[in-house]
């Protein structure tokens, strides 16, 4: 910039010259807002299943404090400490991504918030004024250090929890922070201030996640290897026992769970099954049989007072077709055509074809299980519900919808040809005006009910039927050679389809020589 007095409109340029470079600087490639959007949903993600672990963790503590007490009863009262912490400033920072993600909805057609477009941050505005924070990122920085607090409070001064403590500290450390010209700016302001909506956005996720992570890491410190090993069973693992290996979805899953023992000095004195004894297991080893359910069965026998005392086990699995297919369906040419006989196969995974009914008007038999033949009539869609029979009897039911349209309009034929068809007047007087469905998948008839002839510099001649009448000769009888008949205005229906007439036929040329 030139030094001196500038006149205003100088100033003006200037103006404009900085609000541009900043322009470029915020403005962020579509490419890396949807990266940010990515970020986001894979910490979501983890941040969903982190809660349900960490749900699970504190149930398995609170039960171990239930049964043995003691050292696990000052583990549960610390782990629900770090809870009512954590669980406050998770609800905390999800409030604050509602304040990002206001003015903005999730698109139907994805499914997913539109990152492209979240490249404004001004939701986030009221965190600041000026160079400081405004009472709104005072508040967030309360809400940090409460949280901070409140932790080191829970663990105290436990060895084993020293190294979260730090690790907290470490993750929520509020501290200014050196930008890129070396100088100093506030934490928010760092990370928050004049930022994407999205990348905002996967920033609070990211403080959600690392929420979580210190909360996994302090029950499972509590919980403490050794102790779990001293107050469990540890020769005994909990195994579920299904009434069927194979189940329907929505069908009632069955079975029960019991406590089985794995002890390498139980040794059976015989094993008869598929398998070995390895361990004080039985490891079951076999090929697969035939689709369908097979059975697993054999018997332990151990040596009791002298005596072999048989143990008999039984089992059931099923086995289903290895997949050698895939169901490949192109979704905008779910089609059906008025006018003609459309075949429709119907299935049901994991019915039999004869257990399968299949309903919508138009729709009939067409002789064989899953087969049907389907002439849709007036409207542009058609249903199609089928309802296949469980072999426990329950039913379950499906839907499809189908767009109706009626066939395209086809092409006219002179003696079988289309374009512009050559050869002496009397051909044309013979020959028989037809029409072609060209690229149309279905067996159709066509009858041409009419027609006009057209000769350069004679009226035009309106027919009925498919060949030429008195008065098209007539006027042939006038043309010469080089001269063209137009045959349009075709009237084309199908055979067997009463008065219905198909759209316009395209015309058809035949040049005299």
């Amino acid at each position: 910039m030139a030094g001196g007095k500038l006149t205003p409109r100088q100033k003006m340029i200037n103006l404009m010259y900085l609000v541009f470079i900043a322009m470029l600087a915020m403005n962020m490639s579509k490419e890396v807002l949807s990266a940010f959007g990515l970020m986001n949903e894979k910490f979501e993600t983890a941040n969903t299943a982190s809660v349900q672990t960490n749900a699970g963790l504190l149930k398995s503590l609170d039960q171990k404090a239930a049964e043995a007490k003691g050292e696990f009863a000052v583990a549960a009262q610390t782990a629900h400490k770090v809870e009512k912490a954590s669980k406050e400033l998770y609800a905390y920072i999800g409030g604050l991504k509602g304040d990002v993600l206001k003015g903005f909805e999730i698109e139907k057609e994805t499914g997913k918030l539109p990152y492209e477009a979240m490249d404004k941050g001004d939701n986030l505005d009221d965190w600041f004024t000026g160079d400081g924070y405004a009472p709104k990122g005072n508040e967030v920085i309360a809400k940090i250090e409460k949280y901070k607090a409140a932790m080191k409070a829970a663990l105290g001064k436990d060895k084993k929890y020293a190294a979260i403590i730090t690790e907290v500290q470490d993750k929520f450390d509020l501290s200014d922070v050196k930008n890129k010209e070396g100088l100093k700016d506030k934490y928010l302001t760092y990370h928050f201030k004049g930022f994407p909506a999205v990348a905002s956005l996967a920033k609070l996720s990211a403080w959600q996640s690392d929420i979580e992570k210190v909360e996994a890491d302090i029950y499972s410190a509590a919980l403490g290897k050794a102790a779990v090993a001293a107050a469990s069973y540890s020769n005994y693992q909990a195994i579920v026992v299904l009434d069927k290996n194979a189940y329907f979805q929505g069908e009632k899953v069955t079975g029960k769970v019991v406590l089985g023992r794995y002890d390498e000095n139980t040794t059976p004195t015989s094993f008869d099954g598929p398998g070995k004894i390895e361990n004080g297991q039985a490891m079951i080893s076999l090929t697969a049989g035939g689709v369908g359910e097979q059975n697993i069965n054999g018997q332990f026998s151990f040596l009791e007072d002298g005596k072999d005392i048989p143990l008999k086990f039984q089992g059931t699995y099923v086995v289903v077709p290895r997949p050698n297919a895939a169901t490949i369906s192109a979704d905008k040419m779910n089609v059906v055509y008025r006018g003609v006989v459309n075949p429709i196969s119907v299935s049901f995974a994991g019915v039999d074809a004869n257990k399968i009914v299949a309903s919508a008007p138009g729709l009939v038999s067409a002789g064989k299980p899953g087969q049907y033949n389907m002439s849709p009539g007036q409207g542009s869609e058609a249903t199609i519900s089928v309802t296949g029979t469980l072999p426990n009897g329950d039913q379950v039911t499906d839907k499809k919808t189908f767009r109706i349209k009626g066939i395209p309009g086809p092409t006219g034929t002179i003696r079988g040809e289309i374009g512009v068809v050559k050869g002496p007047k009397s051909n044309l007087e013979i020959a028989t005006i037809g029409a072609k469905l060209l690229d149309f998948d279905f067996e159709v008839g066509l009858d041409v009910v009419g027609f006009n002839m057209k000769i350069t510099g004679q009226p035009t001649v309106v027919v009925a039927g498919n060949r030429l009448n008195a008065q098209c000769k007539s006027a042939l009888l006038k043309a010469g050679k080089g001269d063209q008949v137009t045959i349009s205005e075709i009237k084309t229906k199908l055979v067997g389809a009463g008065s219905y007439l198909l759209p316009r036929t395209a015309p058809v040329i035949y040049e005299i020589q």
